[in-house]
């Protein structure tokens, strides 16, 4: 048995320490935002946050993670209260399909926890693994800069950050 920290909570997990985190959080967990993709790190339809990084979780290990804290995107908000990442990507229609989705707002999440004001390049770079045939890469680039706004008005009326 393991412990894992997801979304703000321990879980005990009965797997093999070399099981991709990826299986624990869609068969053990049910948290099915993380998707099977290419299964070898290469789409990122499989990333989550562990200690405020971007991680693909279809090739890490369980083992890796004890003692950090995994973020899904179920555990960012929901649908009567989303996260500004949420929002945004609700708002600018970002998603097409659908699949790659939340890979790229966890992404897109991690980048402004470190950055809150990225650029478009630095969006472009840190949205590159990410394989998306949808079409839809403006409105990504639009919804990551909203995010970014939205959590700017969040830390201000807050208090928070400034």
């Amino acid at each position: 048995m393991m412990t894992l920290h997801v979304n703000g909570r321990d879980h005990q997990v009965d797997a093999e320490p070399d099981t991709p985190l990826l299986y624990v959080l869609r068969d053990d967990m049910k948290l099915n935002a993380a998707k099977f993709g290419c299964g070898l790190g290469q789409c990122g339809s499989c990333t989550v946050i562990v200690d405020g990084k971007a991680v693909l979780s279809c090739v890490t290990p369980i083992l890796l993670l004890q003692g950090k804290q995994v973020t899904t995107l179920e555990g960012l908000g929901d649908v009567a209260n989303p996260a500004p990442i949420q929002r945004a990507f609700m708002e600018e229609q970002a998603a097409q399909c659908g699949y790659c989705i939340a890979g790229m707002m966890m992404r897109g999440q991690a980048l402004l926890m470190r950055n809150p004001k990225p650029s478009d390049a630095e969006i472009r770079a840190e949205l590159g693994p990410h394989l998306c045939r949808c079409g839809t890469h403006m409105r990504i680039l639009r919804a990551i800069h909203r995010a970014a706004h939205l959590m700017d008005l969040t830390r201000t009326t807050t208090g928070n950050g400034r």
